[in-house]
Formats: structure tokens, C-alpha cells, sequence
């Protein structure tokens, strides 16, 4: 790997053969598990400012419709994020001489107060070909990391490291980006639309004839209508570097049903699905038909594998000669750009089943000498960083390189819940196709439901620390954490696409400390104190949640640490507080956090209703530092997703805690539904 110095550049064909599509990755880490920053890229001509305005890509415009820029979000990592950017190269216009690449803090954070900034370039086999290391930020609330540029008929990358002190607003303003920067008119504007929309659908959603119906309209909104459409002319708006919130569409016109025996026709049934062959079958099926057919999906999911933008076409039971014995992969996707070809063989599993090492090494065999790209694996289960779910040898006498990926059906499911209840699609067709891809994943029968297995170490485990004989280095333990690893980034996917809010883990761990040391430590814990902890970030909402499960008391533990305000006095925090809990649980835990660590008054919410005076220290020179906020409940015993099952119990006991609690702190946070936690029925 090729490690950069600030001014230094590399040919990128230097450093590998594919690259005519790169995944660049920012990354930083957070002693306090809070601090973040947001990505950007400009694209500059030969005079180093931008054509329009719309060549300026950030949070509120991640993706270029020629498919040279995508912003892909966020990925935790064994100590912070990373934010990661596909550029296909092949697609960016000739005009564009520079890609430049950026991110960029708020509320006057600065990025000295992060850790390990970096920058760090993989080649479309994944391929990790370059790092960069960025020092000197302590006063900078926006830096530029470095920018990919034309020499000739080559791409060159440069690392930059320049920073700047006013934002990603300054940054952008200095590349010829007209940007409108107020944030208060932004965020009044939208309350005030938003405030509207609660007025209108408070009373509750119109009755309809078939409930179940209803459901699925309120899960999936009208679609975006097409561009060709006859409406009437927007005005030109220039870029806003404040957020835009998310609001949450109003609900769908009223069922034609006449009772609620009627079933709506589906495009894709899943009764009659019997046998765990045909549930894989018909998922790849379903799945790549609607990647080839809704573009903006099929990118969405191919973008981070390497894939170029363009026509995409997908195939389903293809025989391919190998040895003796000719194989069948459950798919095949192609993407053709400029006369290229992309090709990736797909293995699929539903129904919580496991992929198979041999069978996937046969894929990346027939891939490396047919001269595919990649192969991609899809199942219910969730890679871990540091940790592969299958292991396959590489021959490294082997010219071309076969990347290995894989994708979860909760990643599926995220990725069509933000195209069609957050962001939007081109047409009404394509948002139909989704909702109909989205029902078929959520349905009982398709066993597209993502990990739902804490895996066969989790009884011996619970039953080890019920009689405290689980000792540390046991191996089951281990298991464990790895299973709640995955189950904490499922909980995310599954919340970040109903709120449309970035949802992530929060890594604490040491500068470069390594994923399996850190789950080594963690289940060394379990094993001294029977708890399972996490904790997670919610975009918009105050502090960060935190989730423990308490194996020797069966107890599920989510709560969230308010800080207290700057100014003001005390009793006003208190009655403040209570103000905005009047809808909330009353067995909710509220604990007042003091100056030094000592403990302070606590009480469930129904009792200091009457009297938030008793939330504050008898000491009246004691300084608080805010309050905790807790809520208790039973965790299930089972292995599994039923619903007495330890895995639903943690995606309640988050959802509860979010839905009850963590919307009435922040009016930013979005309400969601009420529909998307209703499960949809089967038949």
C-alpha cells in the first residue's frame, strides 16, 4: 500500500489495473463516540471552479445522474466512521479536470477534536492502494483530504490536507459554488412545513376498508412524480449546506377493498413458497429484476462493489463450466460502459441459512479465469469488520484479481426503505417496483429478514452465567459478541431506513486497535459481568443511545445521557424536562447527573411529574451535568426472532426507546409511522 505525504501525487495506474472505478474512504475516530463530519466532492474544470452549481455534491445532493460521484454514507469502524465516495472514472465528463474531495464539521466543531483523520483510495477489486494521514487540523472545521485529476489519459491522485476555518459553506464558496447558507430560515421553513403536516394527519390516518393495506400505504409513500410530468415550473434554488430534515409523507389515498378478507395483488407472491430452494430462487430473482429495472437501486447497491455506472442487465441460474462438474450460481449482474463489461456472480441464502466456503471458492475460481470482477454473497447474516463470513484462498500466480463482497438482506431492505419513503425515484413505475420489492422482503414466507440467529454458543452462554461457570477465553463467548455485533448493526439498518437518519454503532476503541481485539475484550466482559453493551448514534437526536442486556437478570437496559443546558437555572431544566416527557412512559427512569460522579436524585417519570424540584441535588451548590433518561424491559430467552426470542426483544426494546422517548427531546428527530413497526400479514 502506498502511503502519501502532504503534496505528494501518484499515477493510480501505477498501483493497479482497475481502477477505472476507485472507492475513496474518509475516516476519523472519537474519544467520546460523538464527533462526526460530513463528506463532499466538487467537480472543477481547468480554471479550478465548478460548471454549475450542481456539480457540488454533499449530504443534500449525493449523486450524480451520470453516475461519476455517489456518496455512499457512512460505515462504522473499529474506532469511528468512514464515509466512503464511488467515482467512476470512466464516466466523468471531459470537461471536469479535478475531483476534489472534502468534509466538513458543524456547530463549530473543529476536526482537531477527532482522531485519526485519514484518507485512504481502493481499486474496483476493493483493493486497498493508498492511505494519507492528516495532521495539523485543530482549528479547521472543514478540510480538503486531496483530489483525484487528469494527466493526459490518466487519473492522478494528490493529498491535499488544506484546511479551512469557515466551514463547508467557505470551502465551497471559494470553487464557485453559490450556496445558501442560512440555516435558521432553512430550519424555520421546514418547521413551519413540518408543523403543518402534524396538523393535518394528527387526528390519525382515514380509516380504510382493508387495515393491512392501509399498513403497507403508510410504510411506502406516493412515488416522486416524473420529471416529464405536467406540473408546474420550481424555481431555481442554489445549493443549502444546512441539512435539510426528513418530512414524512402524508398518508395514501383510501383502499377500494370491501372487506378485509381482500388481499391486494402482488407483483411478487409469496404463499406459495414452500422449501428453502425455492425461497432462494424466487429472492435472487426478485432482487435482481428489480436492481436492472429501478436504476437508481441497482446503482445504490452495486456502487460500493467497484461496479460502473451504466446499462445493467441481470441473469438468474447461469451454467458455467467448471471441471468436471458445470456450476450454477443463484445470479449474474453486468454493467456495460463505453464497450466494458462488468460482471458479478451472485450466491444467495435465505431463511437464516449459511453460505458454504466451497461453493463460494468454486465462484471466485470461475470469476478469476472467466475475467469477471467480483463475486457477491447474499444472506440473512451481517459482515463484521475484520471478521469474513467465508474464507477463500487466493492464488496469487493469478494476473487478474476476483473481489469477494457481501451484502445482507437488512442492507437490501435499508437501501429500498431511504429510495422510497425518504429520498425519492424518477418515476411511478420504478417507486411501485420498490414498494413491491419492499413488501416481499418483509413478508413471513420470503426469509429475507436478516439476521435473526444469535447462533448455537448463545444458550450455553446465558446458561454459564446464570450458574457463573462461563470463564474468560471461552470461545462461545466470543461468539456472542459477535452475534450481538451483528444484531446492533441490523437494529441501525432497520431504524436509519424508516427515520431516513444516519444510524450508527459507536466504536470505542484505541487508535488502530484491531476489531478482534477489541470483541476478545468485550467478551472477556461478558464473561465478568454477564452484560452485552452497545452504543448507538441517531443523526438529530441529543447524546447517544445505549443499549445493555444484563444476562443474569434478564433486563434490557436503554438509555440516553442529556446534557445540561448552558444557561438557565436549574428548576427551569427540571420543569423544561418534564415538559417535553408529558407523552412519555411513565415507568421511564430519570437520573440527575452530577459534577463528579456522585449519584444524584432519580425517580421514575410518574413520580416527579407533580415535583421536578426533586430531580435537583439537596446541595444547591452542586453542579449538574445533565440528566439520564432509562427504561427497563425484559429481554427475550430464545436464540432466535420469535417473538419471545432475544434478537426482537433488543430491536423493540430501541425502537420503544426511540419512539416514546428520544422524538419528544429534538423536534428534528422525525416521527416515524406507526405502520412500519405493525408486522405485514401473511397469505
Amino acid at each position: 500500500m502506498h502511503e502519501m505525504t502532504k503534496g505528494s501525487n501518484v499515477a493510480l495506474a501505477s498501483l493497479s489495473e482497475d481502477v477505472g472505478s476507485v472507492l475513496v474512504s474518509l475516516g476519523w475516530g472519537s474519544p467520546t463516540g460523538e464527533g462526526d463530519a460530513d463528506v463532499s466532492v466538487l467537480l472543477l474544470d481547468v480554471n479550478g471552479k465548478v460548471r454549475s452549481d450542481t456539480d457540488f455534491y454533499f449530504y443534500n445532493n449525493p449523486v450524480a445522474a451520470d453516475g461519476s460521484v455517489q456518496l455512499l454514507g457512512k460505515t462504522p469502524t473499529a474506532d469511528g466512521n468512514e464515509d466512503r465516495i464511488s467515482f467512476d472514472l470512466t464516466a466523468v465528463p471531459p470537461e471536469v479536470d479535478r475531483l476534489v474531495v472534502a468534509a466538513s464539521r458543524y456547530n463549530g466543531a473543529r476536526f482537531g477534536e477527532l482522531e485519526d483523520v485519514r484518507l485512504s483510495l481502493a481499486d474496483g477489486a476493493g483493493d486497498e492502494l493508498l492511505r494519507f494521514p492528516i495532521d495539523d487540523v485543530d482549528s479547521m472545521s472543514a478540510i480538503i483530504f486531496g483530489e483525484l485529476y487528469r494527466r493526459g489519459e490518466e487519473w492522478k491522485f494528490r493529498a491535499v490536507g488544506q484546511g479551512y476555518d469557515t466551514g463547508l459553506a467557505g470551502l465551497a464558496a471559494d470553487f464557485g459554488v453559490d450556496v445558501e447558507d442560512d440555516a435558521a430560515a432553512v430550519e424555520a421553513q421546514e418547521d413551519a412545513a413540518s408543523d403543518d403536516q402534524e396538523d393535518t394527519t394528527a387526528p390519525g390516518p382515514a380509516p380504510t376498508a382493508d387495515p393491512s393495506a392501509q399498513r403497507m400505504a403508510e410504510a411506502v409513500p406516493a412515488p416522486r412524480r416524473s420529471e416529464d410530468a405536467d406540473q408546474p415550473p420550481k424555481p431555481v434554488t442554489r445549493p443549502r449546506t444546512a441539512k435539510k430534515k426528513v418530512t414524512l409523507p402524508k398518508v395514501a389515498r383510501k383502499s377500494l377493498a370491501e372487506n378485509e378478507s381482500w388481499r391486494e395483488a402482488r407483483l411478487f407472491p409469496v404463499s406459495a413458497l414452500k422449501s428453502d430452494r425455492e425461497r432462494e430462487m424466487r429472492a435472487t430473482s426478485v432482487l435482481l429484476s428489480v436492481m436492472a429495472r429501478v436504476p437508481e437501486f441497482g446503482r445504490r447497491l452495486t456502487a460500493a462493489f467497484g461496479a460502473p455506472a451504466g446499462r445493467m442487465e441481470t441473469f438468474t441460474e447461469v451454467t458455467l463450466p467448471h471441471g468436471d462438474s458445470p456450476r450454477r450460481p443463484d445470479g449474474v449482474i453486468r454493467v456495460e460502459r463505453a464497450g466494458k463489461l462488468w460482471t458479478a456472480l451472485v450466491e444467495t441464502k435465505t431463511n437464516g441459512n449459511a453460505l458454504r466456503a466451497e461453493q463460494v471458492q468454486a465462484y471466485m475460481d470461475i470469476a478469476a479465469r472467466r475475467g469477471y470482477e467480483a463475486v457477491i454473497t447474499l444472506s440473512n447474516d451481517v459482515a463484521l469488520e475484520g471478521s469474513p463470513l467465508v474464507d477463500v484462498k487466493i492464488d496469487p500466480r493469478r494476473k487478474h484479481k476476483v473481489a469477494l463482497w457481501h451484502l445482507s438482506w437488512a442492507e437490501v431492505t435499508h437501501q429500498a426503505q431511504m429510495l422510497i419513503r425518504h429520498e425519492g425515484v424518477g418515476n411511478a413505475a420504478h417507486a411501485w417496483l420498490l414498494q413491491e420489492l419492499l413488501h416481499y422482503l418483509q413478508h413471513d414466507n420470503s426469509g429475507c429478514h436478516g439476521f435473526q440467529n444469535m447462533g448455537p454458543a448463545w444458550v450455553p452462554v446465558r446458561n454459564g452465567v446464570d450458574d457463573e461457570t462461563l470463564c474468560q477465553g471461552d470461545a462461545r463467548a466470543l461468539e456472542v459478541v459477535e452475534s450481538w455485533e451483528r444484531l446492533i448493526r441490523q437494529v441501525c439498518l432497520g431504524l436509519g431506513g424508516e427515520l431516513g437518519q444516519k444510524v450508527l454503532p459507536v466504536q470505542r476503541a484505541k487508535r488502530g486497535a484491531d476489531p478482534g481485539e477489541r470483541r476478545s475484550r468485550l467478551a472477556d466482559q461478558l464473561c465478568q459481568n454477564g452484560t452485552l453493551h452497545a452504543e448507538l448514534r441517531i443523526e438529530g437526536t441529543p447524546g447517544v443511545l445505549a443499549v445493555s442486556a444484563d444476562l443474569r437478570t434478564g433486563k434490557l437496559r436503554t438509555s440516553v445521557e442529556v446534557p445540561a443546558p448552558d444557561q438557565g437555572y436549574p428548576l427551569s431544566w427540571a420543569k423544561r424536562l418534564m415538559r417535553r416527557l408529558a407523552d412519555a412512559p411513565a415507568d421511564l427512569h430519570i437520573e440527575t447527573l452530577v459534577e463528579g460522579g456522585t449519584g444524584g436524585p432519580r425517580g421514575t417519570l410518574e413520580r416527579l411529574r407533580p415535583e421536578p424540584a426533586d430531580l435537583l441535588p439537596k446541595d444547591s451548590g452542586t453542579r449538574i451535568t445533565g440528566f439520564r433518561l432509562t427504561l427497563l424491559k425484559s429481554m427475550g430467552s430464545g436464540r432466535g426472532n420469535a417473538e419471545t426470542g432475544f434478537i426482537r426483544s433488543v430491536d423493540d426494546a430501541v425502537h420503544r426507546f426511540h419512539d416514546s422517548v428520544l422524538v419528544h427531546l429534538d423536534r428534528t428527530t422525525p416521527r416515524r409511522a406507526q405502520s412500519l413497526r405493525e408486522p405485514i400479514p401473511t397469505g
